[in-house]
């Protein structure tokens, strides 16, 4: 608060300064004056120029002082392996459009200054450069063509097949809140499907599958220490966008289109919570894509173990099945007459492969 009263304490007195500057060349051309107002003009233009320069100043120092003030807040603690590269590419970035960013704005302002209007002074006609324009052309070009490069290797590591040892977590995003399914002993997910989704069945997972009776679903997500984790992401009505940014991690659940992420964390809370001196302080995951009314509610708390801790974690979970038991039932009735329509899908798939 305190920075946003300085900048418009600066930018109010700026505009003041002009404002009264302007006043009294109108009042001069008002008065009929025309050598005063000729005087004035120039009087106006020096100012002008010189204000350009002080807002310059002002404005570097504002912003180096902003930007240093915020650093704590801009750069949250990093907490997975991947996320290492990401803030690589994103300070690299930084810094090369910063400079650009800087030389271009001195070279603005002092200009603005230097070649203020005068009256002993004409405009040179400079029509055309063949060397400037292939040199200001080129060096734009190969320093994108580096940062795209560099982007693209990034986001390759990134999206790359996760380790076969990775955990996998199922993450839906719904309005308005995330839910969370852990494939259990087998590591496999059983397969869901939206036309069994219901009240008590959300996921809509069809539990005679076999691979589905040892799923859970828990009220926060559990991850260990230095091992990949595979996200299953997708959505069940609008796009929603899973981000967990002590992670650097963020990908959009798209309805109908299943995504993926897989990171490896690297601090436990506990640890981050020595790190930051927050003794209450918890990994969140949020959503990142405004998705409704209710957008600001879809949080869900995620708990970095050590791997040991985390197999005891995991050890106490109890299955869906067990805690629903009649949603188990109501999949046994019908379990006969599955296995009929089972059949005949097979079949008809065969027959359209045939044709």
């Amino acid at each position: 608060m305190i920075s946003i009263a300085i900048g418009l304490s600066v930018v109010l007195l700026l505009v003041v300064l002009f404002l009264l500057f302007r006043i009294g060349t109108l009042a001069s051309i008002f008065r009929g004056s025309s050598e005063r107002a000729v005087g004035t003009t120039k009087t106006s233009n020096r100012v002008n120029g010189t204000l350009l320069l002080l807002f310059l100043v002002l404005g570097s120092v504002a912003f180096a002082w902003s930007f240093m003030s915020a650093w704590d807040e801009m750069n949250l603690p990093l907490a997975s392996v991947h996320g290492e590269w990401t803030d690589d590419l994103f300070w690299t970035t930084m810094i090369v459009i910063g400079i650009v960013f800087v030389l271009t704005q001195i070279l603005l302002f002092v200009y603005s200054y230097k070649y203020q209007h005068k009256d002993d002074k004409r405009a040179y006609y400079y029509p055309h450069n063949n060397k400037i324009e292939i040199i200001w052309t080129m060096i734009p070009a190969v320093v994108m063509a580096l940062l795209v490069f560099g982007g693209w290797k990034t986001w390759t590591n990134i999206t790359s097949a996760s380790p076969e040892d990775a955990v996998v977590i199922e993450v839906m995003g719904k309005q308005f809140n995330w839910m969370v399914r852990y494939p259990g002993a087998d590591n496999q997910l059983g397969v869901a499907k939206t036309s069994l989704i219901s009240a008590t069945n959300e996921f809509g997972v069809d539990f005679a599958d076999v691979n589905a009776k040892d799923d859970f679903m828990p009220r926060e997500i559990h991850v260990p220490k230095g091992k990949p984790v595979l996200l299953k992401i997708r959505s069940r009505d609008v796009i929603h966008s899973v981000y967990m940014p002590h992670f650097r991690l963020k990908m959009d659940a798209v309805p109908g289109m299943p995504t993926k992420f897989w990171f490896v964390p690297t601090k436990t809370t506990y640890e981050m919570q020595n790190e930051t001196g927050n003794p209450d302080f918890k990994y969140e995951l949020a959503c990142a894509e405004v998705c409704g009314r209710g957008h600001f509610a879809m949080r869900f708390i995620i708990v970095v173990d050590e791997p040991e801790e985390y197999e005891s974690w995991l050890a106490e979970q109890v299955p869906f099945v067990e805690q629903n038991p009649d949603v188990l039932a109501s999949f046994s009735k019908n379990a006969p007459a599955k296995l009929v329509a089972d059949a005949k899908g097979e079949e008809k798939a065969e027959v359209n492969t045939e044709l």
